[in-house]
């Protein structure tokens, strides 16, 4: 089991896709995304294998769960700064993490 100190560890935020574009650098179909994770943390870039079920237009403005606390990951030419969440469909397509309604960029998940 997990205690509650480990998983305060993991430091998840929401933030708002403000863009999203192809990525065609990348091994795999991904988009690169440009987050709002609020004041504190400011604007951070990620990659997101999540082509399946999106095109980058209607990504924009929404908000998603982001881990801020991971080492950056470089792919390419591409500094990958935070983890895009979401979960595996039945086909091992990539669904977003979000939030059910508007919360401000940079809320922790408690």
């Amino acid at each position: 089991m997990l205690t509650w100190a480990e998983f305060e560890r993991v430091d998840v935020r929401v933030g708002t896709i403000l863009e999203a574009r192809e990525f065609p650098a990348a091994r795999r179909p991904a988009y690169q995304l440009l987050l709002d994770l609020g004041p504190e943390i400011g604007q951070k870039k990620s990659s997101a294998q999540i082509t399946h079920h999106y095109q980058p237009a209607e990504l924009v403005g929404r908000q998603v769960l982001c881990v801020v606390n991971f080492p950056p990951k470089q792919i390419g030419k591409f500094l990958s700064e935070v983890l895009v969440t979401g979960f595996a469909d039945a086909e091992g397509h990539i669904v977003l993490a979000s939030v059910a309604g508007p919360v401000p960029n940079g809320s922790r998940l408690v």
